[in-house]
């Protein structure tokens, strides 16, 4: 009898039920579209260090995991490609020219020896100081093949497209970057190829006593520190999000269940007359509250589809991942905000005297 009163009771209402579960998918969806986005983009980013084909990285003094904050001096690079076990060094430049996009310098001839090479879907190599290489996930969605210019601020022409995985999106000879970006003679990253990655102990630690204030990883030490726990700000910012879509559920339903209390004060006043207990009114709230966050999460599951076509079109390079691991997670918050959020209107329905409630117009 319950569980038809409470379905009949959202039926009456069907645009408010259909705008409060909506409302509760969009904070799930938010969850899921950050968290998809975070593991996505540290993943993007892992699996393209890994591309390069390097066993050892080293960074300028000061930078973060994933931020390249200054330059070094060129030559670093061959610092340490004189060192024991090391089979070859090359340095990159990163140049940011916005919306998440940066272009990043190499000399090929070094960047093909360690990575395995580049592999063309169309064009070739570069042919001259403008030229620029775009992978496929850049390419794609800018409708870009070689011989194309491309404005990235200052003009280039796309001499090939290549597949995506190895380290950037885009590419440029080194020379011809440090030139045009005032950075002459000085790169952001130097890899390491070493003979054997047996080595890779030994390497790192004469490395770090020629340059003990730069940053040295081997590859597979920097990809582990990828992750959305070991970057502060973001998980910061993730809980902050976290903490608004609660927000958001609690204000969704606390509205939707007040307004529907107020609404069916005489209907209310009938079942306290029929013997209805407080605890009994406040089930039915409860129960309605639970339907429209199940119904909401679900909903917002859904949409976290599309919220991932929709980056895959509009900014492919921020891949975003389905988590499926933080659904239960993002429902369970979505039922917590929700059920905290009822509790107020249900207590207030509980509490209504029957005569007054019957009385009411």
């Amino acid at each position: 009898m319950i569980h038809r009163l409470i379905v009949e009771n959202l039926k009456h209402r069907p645009v408010r039920t259909l705008l409060s579960a909506v409302a509760i998918g969009v904070q799930v969806t938010m969850i899921l579209t950050l968290v998809g986005v975070s593991n996505g983009v540290l993943g993007d980013i892992a699996e393209r260090s890994r591309g390069t084909g390097a066993d050892v990285m080293v960074r300028p003094p000061g930078s973060s995991v994933l931020a390249f904050s200054g330059n070094m001096p060129q030559g670093v690079v061959g610092l340490v490609g004189k060192q024991p076990h090391v089979a070859l060094a090359t340095g990159t430049l990163v140049q940011s020219i916005g919306n998440f996009d940066s272009i990043t310098g190499i000399n090929l001839n070094e960047f093909n020896a360690m990575s395995g090479g580049l592999h063309y879907i169309n064009g070739g190599p570069f042919t001259g100081p403008d030229d620029l290489i775009v992978d496929d996930t850049y390419a794609n969605p800018h409708h870009l093949k070689s011989g194309d210019t491309l404005d990235l601020g200052l003009k280039w022409r796309v001499s090939g497209v290549v597949e995506s995985g190895k380290l950037s999106h885009m590419f440029a000879p080194i020379e011809s970057l440090q030139d045009k970006y005032s950075a002459r003679e000085k790169v952001s990253m130097v890899y390491v190829k070493l003979d054997d990655r047996a080595n890779t102990e030994a390497v790192m630690t004469a490395l770090k006593a020629r340059l003990e204030d730069y940053k040295i990883f081997s590859v597979d030490e920097f990809v582990s520190l990828i992750s959305v726990d070991s970057i502060p700000i973001l998980k910061r910012f993730t809980n902050v999000v976290i903490g608004l879509a609660v927000i958001v559920g609690f204000l969704v339903v606390f509205l939707s269940m007040y307004t529907a209390v107020l609404e069916r004060t005489r209907e209310i006043g009938i079942l306290k007359a029929l013997g209805a207990s407080p605890g009994y009114i406040m089930s039915i709230l409860l129960r309605e509250t639970l339907v429209l966050a199940v119904a909401g999460a679900i909903a917002g599951i859904l949409m976290s589809y599309g919220t991932r076509w929709i980056m895959k079109v509009f900014v492919p390079t921020m891949p975003m991942l389905i988590v499926y691991s933080w659904w239960p997670w993002a429902v369970i918050i979505a039922l917590s905000g929700s059920l905290i959020g009822a509790i107020y209107p249900g207590l207030k329905a509980s509490r209504q005297d029957a005569i007054e409630a019957l009385a009411y117009d």
